[in-house]
């Protein structure tokens, strides 16, 4: 593929190509020497004009696994604090030779308008509320090898996941919703209404504000975190109050079947969504998450950019 914008995009066969792909690049993962030459002489930008430190550092590992050279745009000291524009910055650094730009940008849809602007491959590492697909896909791949699934276009068939919290600001929760129920899992979304998405009805899911009626009765609880930064306006009351009705605590946990995973995908608000501390569940695959990140961005950035005749761990 050219470009990894979004899960529908991506489509089925896409996500399993990837899951495929980052089993692979586990293997890698696993070795004295965790480094292949997939990708030796291309150049690999992180373009994020958004905070972020699993994901961008996620990829610069990604990136050097696979021995691609690497280059960091930082928005604070750049020219952007000058005034130059978006497309001058993309077209400026795509003159130096770049293969692919990892993008994070706080307005939907800019990694689209991007690819306009270059021949490099772009890749979306979360644009607004809309899409965060590498997250979905690292997800996906904890959910399928926590249950040892094979890979397939059903290997989540069966699994029920309650994805919790803010949904309204995630886009996490949309490609995730998305990847998920393509793969066959069923999702029921548990938030206030408040932090509901104003169309939820005509999602592909069940959606209820209690979060006990079903904590007893799911395989994942996937957790959000409160995205505060992205409120214009105050949608829960008190934190407090939030915490007590869709936070996980102990009485909750001991509720959770003996194989449900606990899952979040960071940063945590200790004290409000997790009130628990997550290492005390056994299973939890909270840090597994991170890790599988590493895997399943190589995965992407092979997919994107590597020889497709060539031997992935080679």
């Amino acid at each position: 593929m050219k470009h990894l914008r979004s899960i529908p995009e991506l489509g089925v066969d896409g996500i399993v190509r990837i899951l495929s792909l980052a089993d692979h690049m586990a293997e890698v993962n696993r070795r004295p020497v965790p480094k292949v030459p997939a990708l030796v002489g291309r150049t690999v930008v992180s373009l994020f004009f958004e905070d972020s430190t699993r994901t961008r550092i996620s990829f610069e590992t990604a990136a050097k696994r696979l021995s691609a050279d690497t280059m960091t745009f930082s928005v604070s000291t750049s020219s952007v604090n000058k005034g130059e524009s978006l497309r001058d910055t993309v077209e400026t650094v795509s003159a130096m030779g770049v293969a692919a730009f990892v993008v994070r940008h706080k307005t939907t849809g800019v990694p689209w308008q991007i690819s306009d602007w270059t021949d490099a491959s772009i890749i979306n590492a979360g644009d607004g509320w809309h899409q965060h697909p590498t997250q979905a896909l690292l997800d996906c791949h904890t959910i399928r090898t926590e249950f040892q699934r094979p890979t397939s276009t059903d290997c989540l068939a069966g699994l029920r996941i309650a994805i919790v919290g803010d949904v309204r600001h995630s886009r996490v929760a949309r490609s995730d919703i998305q990847a998920f129920t393509a793969l066959g899992a069923s999702v029921v979304v548990v938030a206030p209404r408040t932090l509901m998405p104003p169309d939820i009805a005509s999602w592909p899911v069940e959606w209820t504000s209690d979060l006990d009626s079903v904590i007893g009765e799911i395989d994942v609880l996937y957790m959000l975190r409160m995205q505060r930064e992205r409120m214009s306006e105050a949608l829960v009351p008190d934190l407090a109050e939030y915490s007590s009705r869709f936070g996980l605590d102990s009485a909750r946990a001991g509720r959770l079947r003996d194989e449900c995973l606990v899952m979040h995908p960071g940063p945590m608000n200790r004290g409000v969504e997790m009130v628990i501390d997550p290492s005390e569940l056994s299973r939890s695959v909270i840090t597994r998450q991170v890790a599988n990140g590493v895997a399943v961005r190589m995965a992407v950035l092979f997919d994107v950019l590597g020889d497709p005749n060539s031997e992935v761990g080679s």
